[in-house]
């Protein structure tokens, strides 16, 4: 009894703190706005306790309904819904942001854990830029808490509880999908420190070379959280929905391609900015989209227009809700920067051969991309509200493929060039001859492609070539400003330490860029065999012998398996054993396809178990994916790069002072 009394206080205490967050949001979205507007510091310096208090209540109800998760509390529909006493503790925990509820609470619990971050972090910034920009965090925490609070309370309860919950859907219940979301979300809501320092320099009248110094850092971290969602969410795919592919074009994937794809532009903008104070109203444009994609993808999947495996609800009602919110957000920013675009005059000039023109270039491709993506995406979605019922449109992996794909090739190729060129006017020959070594590379491994592998696609092997481009003129950016060959080895090595690790991070996200096009351009040579096997029959693929061997049933600890065990033999030779699974989930009557998946450097044996029959045959599926690791090993190491340059230290001190506006020096002169 009283066990349960401490459950249903700290569920209440939980609610309680959701709540109190709402009210401290509106204080923070409004007192901190008046403050700048009047000048007075007192009002201004509300924002940060403001920020930071919100933070801890968020933080309270959001452990408070993971405490339910744990301990099977089914008073909380939530829990009830989405959990099972059987379901694994790391699947409990996980429940937490499995469902609609849960996941929207994560979401605003990192929107204010970004706020709280700045406002304890950012001493170095101007009060009136700072009181605005947690301002506008607030207003955002303002919106979709109430959405939380009054369409989606993760603490509602159900009274009589239930002695037994519903579990969890079981595709979800997978390690990759446990830390996929809160990765995916520290992305998808990081960009929104870039909207509100955006939204707050348009208010004020000033972007500046300070102000992309300040907006970097936290782009950059959203950057790489994103890149590593993404990657995440495509390997869960690729092992568990047994299918044997890693991408496919749904809606709700674009949905977080979409904002990378402009983020990624911002970031390679504000560096413009920074360096060369030009740029200024298109990087304002590019922080206010990005977060509005962001903002999209949060409607898709929680507006009932998709049904995916991807999504959380389909709840009309709530979809209008947060719809309204788009509509504000987006309608006001956009209405903001048309009214103070006119103002927003870039400062230097630059040749179109230079590395702004190079970094423009970049801007204008990716932008492209994302509109192409954006209208394959919506234009289904468009077609199917206007038909009231009609024929549905789809639009696929052909479509993408034929319009994304040459949008991606010159901006990949322009990839390394752009780091070689100078500032302001840049000399394209000179560029080329410095890659010289990345050209050799390219043009090395695509004829050693096409002599490897001459029936296979025409494309590929430029493919693979490309990818050789990218990861040596990725290399390159760091022999050149070492000096390497050009100066002594101890001069060399003393260049190479001096490097400030934003270096390190361009070179390291742009090799894994190639190392991800690899992966891409192997899975041109994909070999499939779709056979009917009994125990004792063999399959041969990618010259690897696969003997079946038996099949065994048993119990996991919420679901019953039926396991094929394979050997893998290679002439006599015993390579080793794959073991794929078909699970059956008794409390949702449901089941999952595991696949067994042997990863060598060159590529992927990809192993799914299928259905049998009455004669004992089992359908059985076998793929050779070549360079399949390669995708994610790359994604990987595009994180990290964008890791390592957060650590670069010009991110956090030494920011540049903001130059005195017309009005101060105006007013310093008059007190003279």
């Amino acid at each position: 009894m009283e066990r349960g009394v401490g459950q249903a206080m700290i569920v209440e205490l939980g609610h309680f703190a959701l709540v109190l967050g709402l009210m401290v949001a509106l204080v923070q979205a409004w007192l901190p706005l008046l403050g700048a507007a009047r000048g007075d510091r007192a009002l201004m310096a509300v924002a940060v306790p403001a920020a930071q208090t919100q933070a801890l209540l968020l933080l309270i109800a959001f452990f408070a309904l993971m405490h339910a998760f744990v301990v099977s509390d089914f008073s909380v529909a939530n829990v009830f819904n989405n959990s099972h006493t059987a379901k694994p503790l790391l699947y409990k925990v996980a429940g937490t942001w499995a469902s609609h509820e849960g996941s929207m609470l994560l979401w605003v619990l990192i929107l204010a854990l970004f706020g709280a971050a700045v406002a304890s972090f950012g001493r170095n910034l101007p009060p009136e830029l700072k009181a605005r920009a947690l301002a506008v965090q607030g207003m955002i925490a303002l919106a979709f808490l109430a959405f939380i609070v009054f369409t989606s309370n993760p603490f509602a309860r159900i009274d009589p509880a239930p002695l037994e919950g519903r579990d969890l859907n079981p595709l979800l219940q997978d390690p990759g999908l446990a830390f996929h979301p809160p990765l995916l979300y520290l992305g998808y809501v990081g960009f929104s420190m870039a909207f509100s320092f955006a939204a707050a320099a348009l208010i004020e009248g000033r972007i500046d070379a300070a102000w992309a110094r300040w907006v970097r850092p936290w782009t950059l971290a959203a950057w790489a959280c994103l890149t590593g969602g993404i990657a995440l969410g495509s390997w869960w795919a690729y092992y568990e929905l047994g299918w044997g592919g890693w991408w496919f074009w749904d809606p709700v994937e674009n949905a977080s391609f979409m904002p990378w794809l402009l983020g990624t532009a911002l970031l390679h903008s504000a560096i413009v900015v920074e360096k060369r104070d030009t740029l200024r109203a298109w990087t304002i444009l590019l922080a206010i989209l990005t977060f509005s994609l962001s903002l999209m993808g949060t409607f898709l999947v929680r507006s009932g227009v998709l049904t995916s495996v991807h999504t959380f609800a389909a709840d009309p009602a709530r979809g209008l809700f947060i719809l309204g919110i788009l509509v504000i957000a987006i309608g006001g920013s956009l209405t903001l920067f048309a009214i103070r675009a006119p103002t927003l005059k870039s400062g230097g000039l630059f040749a179109p051969i230079s590395r702004e023109g190079g970094l423009l270039l970049n801007n204008l491709l990716l932008a492209a991309a994302a509109a192409t993506v954006f209208i394959g995406t919506l234009y289904p979605l468009l077609i199917d509200a206007l038909s009231q019922g009609g024929d549905k449109v789809s639009v696929g992996p052909p479509f993408f493929n034929a319009t994304f794909v040459p949008i991606m090739i010159p901006l990949l190729l322009a990839l390394a060039v752009g780091p070689m060129l100078a500032w302001k006017r840049g000399n394209l020959s000179a560029a080329f001859r410095r890659l010289a070594p990345a050209a050799a590379a390219a043009m090395a491994v695509t004829l050693l492609a096409f002599l490897l592998a001459p029936r296979g696609p025409v494309l590929a092997p430029f493919g693979l070539g490309l990818a050789a481009w990218l990861v040596v003129g990725g290399l390159m950016t760091l022999v050149e400003r070492t000096g390497l060959f050009a100066v002594t080895v101890s001069q060399s090595w003393a260049r190479l330490i001096g490097l400030p690790r934003g270096a390190f991070g361009l070179a390291l996200a742009h090799a894994g860029i190639g190392i991800v096009v690899a992966g891409i351009s192997g899975s041109a040579w994909q070999e499939e065999h779709i056979v009917s096997l009994k125990t004792g029959e063999r399959l041969t693929i990618a010259g690897t012998v696969l003997s079946f061997v038996a099949v065994t049933e048993g119990d996991g600890q919420n679901y019953q398996y039926l396991r094929g065990e394979f050997v893998q033999l290679r002439g006599e030779r015993i390579l080793g054993q794959m073991w794929p699974e078909r699970r059956s989930y008794p409390v949702t009557r449901t089941g999952t396809t595991e696949a067994a998946i042997d990863t060598s450097v060159l590529g992927d044996l990809y192993l799914v178990l299928g259905e049998g029959d009455e004669s004992g045959a089992y359908t059985v599926r076998a793929y050779f994916n070549p360079l399949a690791p390669w995708m994610w090993i790359g994604a990987l190491i595009m994180m990290f790069g964008g890791f390592v340059s957060l650590t670069d230290t010009r991110y956090r001190v030494g920011a540049p002072a903001r130059a005195p506006s017309r009005a101060a020096v105006a007013a310093a002169a008059a007190a003279e």
